[in-house]
């Protein structure tokens, strides 16, 4: 009787001690989970969506929805609570400080002319001419007589913004012929149009032209247009291209931001002709 007692005691240990060792060898106690919905720039989208590809084939119960519309829509939508998280392809503003900035690559706004357009390259006295309708002729800055269309980007988009405060206009005194919302808009509407100007992501141009689309990169300020320039800092228009958040954040958005920013992304921003960037190595966000 003694003998069985014994037994039956060693046994309830047993079982005790497997019922609390069972969670914590549970491999899938920390696996993430849940649904992230990212709205905003459509610069920074293709390459948002290229990640979270990747980021859900290793992570099998999250999904994650990339949506366009430009980087103040990603930015409000953030604010209003039906984004997890913004895209923007600009630097945070100083009324957006209750936002926080996550920097996942670099960028440049470059300007483009068709491919049959005779012009070398433009000084920033003539883009303005141009696009203040001082000047409307090619002629009158060096190339062919045709008429100049300016192609100029819609409200809330980034390269907008970070266009006109390069140069310095006030949006008010752009006379565009056409108005544009994403970069392959623009690049559409330049390659069909031979007198045309705009500007884009340098990244997007790039693809664009080893494709074959009729477009020609023009440089500024003597700094040739390329992604090589802007990862050197050489080529005078960059931006940062921009996840953003309000606080608090969720631990599993926390987690796919810290994804776009590692070194196992870099092929994917590489592939988008983007600059990677390293920690400590951003520009100001």
């Amino acid at each position: 009787m003694k003998y069985f007692l014994s037994m039956s005691f060693v046994l309830l240990c047993l079982t005790l001690a497997g019922c609390t060792s069972s969670p914590s060898t549970n491999s899938n106690s920390n696996e993430l989970s849940g649904q992230l919905t990212l709205t905003g720039s459509s610069t920074v989208a293709p390459l948002a969506a290229e990640i979270a590809k990747r980021f859900e084939r290793q992570h099998s119960k999250v999904r994650i929805d990339v949506q366009t519309g430009g980087s103040g829509k990603g930015i409000a939508d953030v604010r209003r609570g039906v984004a997890d998280i913004g895209m923007a392809s600009r630097r945070l503003a100083s009324d957006e400080t209750d936002l926080t900035a996550h920097q996942i690559a670099a960028d440049g706004v470059g300007l483009i002319v068709h491919q049959s357009n005779s012009i070398a390259e433009l000084s920033p006295d003539q883009i303005i001419a141009i696009y203040t309708d001082k000047s409307n002729n090619w002629q009158d800055v060096g190339g062919d007589d045709k008429k100049i269309t300016v192609v100029h980007k819609a409200e809330g988009r980034a390269t907008l913004e970070v266009f006109l405060k390069h140069f310095g206009i006030d949006n008010p005194s752009v006379k565009s012929d056409v108005i544009v919302g994403e970069n392959e808009h623009a690049i559409k509407t330049v390659a069909g149009t031979e007198g045309a100007i705009g500007y884009v992501s340098i990244g997007t141009a790039e693809a664009d032209i080893e494709s074959g689309v009729p477009i020609r990169l023009l440089p500024l300020d003597g700094v040739e247009a390329k992604t090589v320039n802007v990862a050197s800092g050489a080529f005078p228009m960059s931006r940062p291209l921009n996840l953003v958040t309000a606080d608090p954040s969720s631990q599993l958005a926390m987690e796919f931001i810290q994804f776009c920013q590692s070194a196992d992304v870099h092929d994917l921003v590489k592939s988008q002709y983007f600059v990677p960037i390293t920690k400590g190595s951003d520009i100001a966000k």
